[in-house]
């Protein structure tokens, strides 16, 4: 086969063709002496061109050959390669996609023989098949032997196309009962006394009992025991425990010859803290009363495969009618949410996108997709309850529990899925659900799927697609039969009963099914084209709804805004064409109480949560709220319609903030929750202060607009105080202000005091005027002499009084003071006037700090409501908000003269400068920092869920999981939420104590 120097020759161009990737050493091969005979047949070259890799084929068959013993060996199988098309085709199928049973063959070069046989029995055999195939072994060695060599046919009918997936995967299944059969005889047969003294019965779970089994898996297994007549039960248990033990170590350890595939007994009670082996009373006893919702599920799979049969059926018999009362249990619909959440954090970065199993639109999404339905729906429908994921879904689709086009796509994608699955797996014989990166790996996969044509970039493309429709469905599945139920179907279409419909919403986490269907009617019946994209949205806002603590209010708040902007052309256009906006609003609508209630009240702020480059939910700057609110201000009539205008504003905003704190909070599909909680924190303080200074600049102007025109009688200031100074406001926070004036030139003093106490008390009627918005409460109380004192002051008036009088809680407070409306010269010199009071030079003397201490601790004694836990209180318990407040505030009193930053009005800023300065640890501050930080957002929690102010959490467990939601906890773990607040506030209490209250 030699040609000239520089050119190649015609059987390199060939080999080319055939798809050899390495010509040269297949040509080298072909030249080989075990070869010769046959190196031109054209039979042999195209059939080693139709298998998965060429290359790999060729240099099998060679190994092949020169393993055979003799000539007269040699002859056998090369004749037999080209006379007998069924043994061409198997064989080199099975060299051209697996290195490890190239490496058997190899080993045992007289298996092919295994291959040669094609009756009817051959093509599709069963358990009593492979036992015959297993019935030599005598140890372990034999056994894994034995059971290659029954692999070797499978897989010889897997790569022919003999069988498709689902038949391989029963195939596998039936080979591992055959196994696990084996296996127990050699153990009984090393120990003839234990075998006697017990019963032991083998329990298939999981792939091998679904009868769905991968080429490399674990096979999953639970043990039964009993004594035998007259046996003491203690003595047999142990036996059959020794049993159990002996058979899983024959399977699962390494040999000469390998292993077979690891036995795990963790899907059994108590995993692998309980017994190996139970009675079947004391498996009963623990199903009755500690298993959990995925045991349950777990159970849909059992099936008795090994050792005594009878009493593997009567455990089968005895748990399966627990199994379907499992969706009746009182924590299922937690159970479900935490399982429907997708846990991919355990899963390494870089191996996400390769994950056929766990990863997005993966093998497990549809497995458990359907697991759920049959818990939900099996209990009153016997046809669901099948083990193997294929026929369940074709049960659920036939019943009408799942759209019949959707189980057929989905049937499609999951079978290519395992397709991969099977041939990644198969050509090591090795446990992985990765797509491989190598590019000769890749193109071996494509080709073994019969994707021929630019293998690796079909594979691709095949494989993305796939996953893509099972991303799509996987929610749909569960609710797009809710629609059909309260729509007209096609005739002959089936569809979900109005129990199972109710089934299908309890079970989701809907406490009022009845009406979930009625909103379900009222949005999606019909024959318009609205009714048309409700149906279409409808499947993906429901499992989004069903995510949150209270899907039902998400379900009713969606009905209404839709009752509310369903004739506008442009409301169900946006949901449709833009994914960010539908899961937005689906979010904010089922998060609780505020945001739905400032939404109903301008349905068209749904448009806020469309913008495609996520500016829509991003708080404006101050500055361009007081233009624009100043500006409509402007544009009114008078000063009732000037505020209520700068109240809508100050609505929609409050909307914004509240829709960007719960999407931020929650995640979305394309944007994982904030992880950093205290930028949320900062973001709602800074937004909700920045919005009420706007509004009170838009009030003032209003209201000297209409009492003196452009110019009032004397300069007016508004200072903010508390929370509002320190750009901290809550959702449902008081803004805290102090009002100062200063007579202009030539207007007497008491003109000028009238008019601004005219102007105060119009302000805050305006603003509390009963109207779709929310109220403004302006509190005025930490002014000097508090209630008792004059509403509003001059400059003079403040610096004389601060000057003799101030006391300490009042120089305290001043900590807050900042200007934020009104007279921007005003406000910058009552600040300077009031800084040597709050940060006085030499800092505090023992007797003011002694004093801030009792003050302090009267408050916490007098203000803390009855019956409140002290420890859960986020703003007057132990390490809570003020703990951490009056803390930074004495380092500031004490500090602030001499120490810049301190100088701040922020609890954060003024925290981190202690810090800097070596006033307090870093440890010691970031303790402070962090359970600051919680108590806020229990805080902003408390009043998004409620939509009332609350300094607690709630006590009604919907309303507690909302807020446990928020603050990123799970369904069922508001418990771990509780703990975790008392644990952080505790460890604050403790530096408060040291910081604080030490001398």
């Amino acid at each position: 086969m030699t040609s000239a120097p520089g050119r190649r020759s015609s059987t390199f161009t060939r080999l080319l063709r055939h798809g050899f990737t390495d010509p040269s050493a297949a040509e080298r091969l072909l030249d080989g002496p075990e070869l010769a005979a046959v190196r031109s047949d054209p039979v042999l070259l195209a059939a080693l061109g139709a298998t998965a890799d060429p290359d790999l084929a060729l240099l099998g068959l060679v190994r092949l050959l020169e393993a055979q013993p003799g000539p007269t060996d040699r002859q056998e199988l090369l004749d037999t390669v080209i006379a007998a098309k069924p043994l061409r085709d198997r064989l080199l199928g099975v060299l051209g996609a697996s290195a490890a049973l190239g490496d058997h063959l190899a080993r045992h070069a007289g298996d092919w023989r295994a291959l040669v046989t094609y009756e009817p029995s051959d093509l599709h055999p069963g358990i009593e098949e492979f036992e015959r195939g297993l019935a030599g072994a005598t140890d372990p060695v034999s056994l894994r032997v034995a059971y290659r060599r029954c692999l070797l046919s499978i897989a010889a009918r897997d790569v022919c196309g003999t069988t498709e997936v689902a038949e391989t995967a029963a195939e596998l299944a039936d080979l591992a009962t055959a196994t696990l059969r084996a296996a127990l005889a050699l153990a009984e047969a090393d120990a003839p006394g234990d075998a006697g003294l017990c019963r032991l019965a083998v329990i298939a779970m999981g792939k091998c009992g679904g009868h769905e089994l991968n080429y490399v898996s674990d096979v999953d297994v639970v043990f039964v025991g009993e004594p035998v007549e007259g046996a003491d039960e203690g003595k047999a248990l142990r036996a059959a425990t020794r049993l159990a033990s002996h058979m899983m170590r024959i399977c699962s350890e390494t040999t000469v010859e390998g292993t077979i595939w690891p036995v795990d007994a963790n899907l059994r009670p108590e995993g692998r803290n309980g017994p190996l082996v139970r009675t079947l009373a004391s498996h009963l006893a623990y199903y009755q009363r500690w298993a959990k919702t995925w045991e349950f599920q777990a159970l849909l799979k059992a099936r008795p495969v090994a050792g005594d049969l009878a009493l593997g059926q009567e455990y089968v018999d005895a748990l399966q009618p627990l199994v379907w009362q499992a969706a009746e249990r009182e924590n299922f619909v937690g159970d479900v949410q935490k399982m429907r959440r997708r846990v991919v954090e355990n899963i390494p970065a870089a191996e996400v996108d390769r994950q056929l199993k766990l990863g997005p639109g993966g093998l497990r999404d549809v497995e458990f997709a359907v697991q759920l339905l049959q818990l939900v729906h099996g209990r009153s429908d016997a046809s669901l309850r099948s083990g193997t994921t294929l026929d369940a879904l074709k049960a659920l689709a036939s019943g009408g529990y799942v759209g019949r086009a959707d189980a057929a796509q989905l049937d499609e994608a999951y079978r290519f899925l395992r397709s991969m699955e099977h041939r990644i797996q198969l050509y090591r014989l090795r446990r992985t659900h990765l797509v491989p990166e190598d590019e000769a790996d890749l193109r071996r996969l494509g080709r073994s799927l019969g994707l021929r044509t630019d293998p690796v970039a079909s594979l691709h493309r095949e494989w993305r697609r796939h996953a893509s429709v099972v991303r799509r469905l996987h929610e749909k599945l569960f609710y797009r039969p809710l629609l059909d139920a309260v729509a007209a179907l096609a005739p002959g279409e089936a569809r979900l009963s109005a129990e199972a419909a109710r089934e299908r919403l309890v079970a989701l986490g809907y406490a009022d099914p009845a009406a979930a269907l009625r909103h379900l009617e009222a949005l999606a019946s019909g024959v318009t084209r609205k009714a048309a994209i409700q149906r279409t949205l409808l499947p993906v806002l429901l499992g989004w709804f069903a995510d949150s603590a209270d899907p039902d209010a998400g379900l009713l708040n969606f009905r209404k805004v839709s009752d509310a902007l369903g004739k506008t052309p442009w409301y169900l256009r946006l949901l449709r064409d833009e994914g960010a906006a539908a899961e937005n609003l689906a979010r904010v609508l089922s998060a609780g109480r505020l945001a739905p209630d400032l939404l109903m009240r301008a349905p068209e702020a749904v448009a806020l949560l469309g913008d495609g480059d996520g500016g829509g939910l991003r708080p404006r700057p101050r500055a361009h709220l007081e233009q624009e609110i100043l500006a409509a201000v402007g544009r009114a009539d008078d000063a009732v319609q000037g505020v209520t205008a700068a109240r809508g504003v100050r609505r929609r905003e409050l909307f914004r903030t509240a829709a960007t704190d719960i999407v931020g909070s929650y995640g979305t599909e394309s944007q994982p929750a904030e992880a950093d909680a205290g930028a949320l924190v900062e973001l709602v303080g800074g937004a909700v202060s920045d919005l009420t200074a706007a509004t009170l600049a838009g009030t003032l102007r209003a209201v000297v607009r209409e009492g003196w025109g452009d110019t009032l009688p004397t300069r007016f200031a508004i200072i903010g105080m508390g929370r509002f100074g320190g750009h901290e406001l809550g959702y449902g926070s008081d803004a805290d202000v102090l009002f100062v004036h200063e007579p202009r030139d030539g207007v007497d003093e008491g003109e000028a005091a009238r008019a601004a106490n005219k102007v105060v008390a119009e302000m805050r009627r305006l603003l509390q005027l009963p109207s779709a918005d929310p109220p403004l409460l302006v509190d005025a109380d930490l002014r000097p002499e508090g209630k008792s004192g004059p509403l509003v002051r001059t400059l003079k008036s403040y610096e004389a009084y601060y000057r003799r009088w101030a006391l300490v809680w009042e120089r305290h407070a001043l900590l807050r003071a900042e200007y934020v409306a009104g007279d921007e010269d005003l406000g910058r010199r009552f600040v300077e006037m009031v800084d040597p009071l709050r940060y006085p030079e030499g800092g505090l003397g023992e007797e003011a700090v002694r004093e801030i201490r009792r003050l302090k601790a009267r408050m916490e004694s007098e203000r803390l409501p009855r019956g409140a836990d002290p420890k859960l209180h986020a703003k007057l318990g132990p390490g809570g908000l003020s703990d951490v407040e009056w803390t930074v505030q004495l380092v500031q009193l004490r500090h602030g003269a001499r120490v810049e930053g301190l100088r701040t009005t922020r609890t954060r800023e003024a925290l981190a400068a202690a810090a800097a300065a070596g006033l307090v640890s870093e440890d010691d501050a970031g303790v402070l920092d962090e359970a600051w930080v919680l108590a806020t957002r229990v805080r902003n929690a408390v009043m998004l869920v409620r939509g009332r102010a609350g300094d607690t959490f709630p006590t009604d467990p919907r309303e507690l999981a909302a807020v446990g939601r928020y603050l990123g906890y799970g369904p069922g773990r508001a418990g771990d939420m509780l703990d975790a607040y008392r644990r952080t506030a505790r460890r604050a209490r403790g530096v408060v104590e040291e910081l604080f209250y030490a001398d």
